[in-house]
């Protein structure tokens, strides 16, 4: 706790451009809550994988990476939000869902909006967690 007794931050980036651009980290730990941005496929180069499926696994690995360095896991997710540009790739989006979360499902919610930041985006992801809920 700080001295004002609000729970101390830690702020995690992933070194995406576009947190310097909108002012936003990758993730944020306040006490025993971690929240995790909404986390695009991108990959180092700044390439994107083709494809829901794999645009899902690897938007899960950079926000998973966050969560972890931030000091939670996977196990302690209890919501993640997936946002698609077309419900055709719910089913692909899902099953990376159900991989991960297979031991530990979180409570999670699925919508198909207009367009992403990113028009090769497919998916686009949330993640929170409280810490010791694993």
């Amino acid at each position: 706790m700080s001295a004002g007794g609000a729970p101390e931050r830690r702020r995690v980036s992933s070194g995406s451009p576009w947190e310097p651009v909108i002012g936003f980290s990758r993730a944020l730990r306040a006490g025993g809550r971690v929240l995790v941005a909404g986390t695009g496929p991108v990959q180092p180069d700044g390439s994107c994988p083709d494809g829901a499926r794999a645009q899902a696994q690897r938007a899960f690995e950079i926000a998973l990476e966050a969560l972890e360095q931030a000091g939670g896991s996977a196990a302690e997710v209890v919501r993640t939000r997936m946002y698609l540009i077309d419900a055709a790739d719910a089913g692909a989006v899902g099953a990376v869902h159900a991989e991960l979360f297979a031991a530990a499902p979180p409570v999670a919610t699925m919508v198909v909006v207009a367009a992403l930041l990113d028009p090769r985006w497919r998916v686009e992801l949330e993640l929170e967690a409280e810490l010791g809920a694993g």
